[in-house]
């Protein structure tokens, strides 16, 4: 591959009803595909796709928009490896409102360690309401846990046990509802 500033970088284009997707297949057979629907908010397109590398920067590009998927992505709802979003889904899901990841973040968080403000479960988890292996927080259900109110291994705190019951009785109606 030549000096990208010198080249023209020559894309498939394709126009739909709903956006503008662009290919680019390189001479090893990886293909780099983007695609950007018409509709926005706030300057960010509804949709932003994106796969492989850019034939322009030859590096991945961070996929934006208020729904953005990619590798590196941040939106509205962001799904990558590394997502970044009010919503955040991915192996590193940096929610503000939820995060759903291996490591995630949120004001609620489920993933591996799973740091919530208000709930996490996961192996490693904290919130106000924290489900886990190790959990840290005031209402925890784990094996080992930390908190005002603890349901765990050899510790059985009543009103532990109480909001727990309530909130798995919520739960079931709420899957019954659905």
């Amino acid at each position: 591959m030549g000096n990208l500033l010198n080249e023209h970088i020559d894309y498939k284009i394709e126009r739909t009803g709903f956006g503008v997707w662009r290919h680019y297949l390189y001479e090893s057979g990886a293909r780099f595909s983007e695609f950007r629907s018409h509709q926005e908010l706030l300057n960010w397109p509804l949709l932003h796709y994106i796969h492989g590398i850019s034939p322009e920067t030859g590096r991945r590009v961070v996929a934006k928009g208020v729904i953005a998927v990619e590798r590196l992505a941040m939106g509205g709802v962001a799904i990558g490896h590394a997502s970044f979003g009010i919503v955040a889904i991915g192996q590193l899901g940096l929610g503000i409102l939820f995060g759903l990841a291996q490591l995630s973040t949120g004001y609620w968080a489920i993933g591996q360690a799973a740091l919530g403000v208000e709930f996490g479960l996961g192996q490693l988890a904290t919130g106000e309401t924290a489900i886990g292996q190790l959990a840290f927080g005031d209402y925890v259900l784990a094996q080992v846990g930390w908190g005002e109110h603890v349901w765990a291994e050899g510790q059985q705190d009543p009103e532990a046990v109480s909001y727990f019951q309530d909130l798995w009785q919520r739960v079931k109606l709420f899957w019954e509802a659905v």
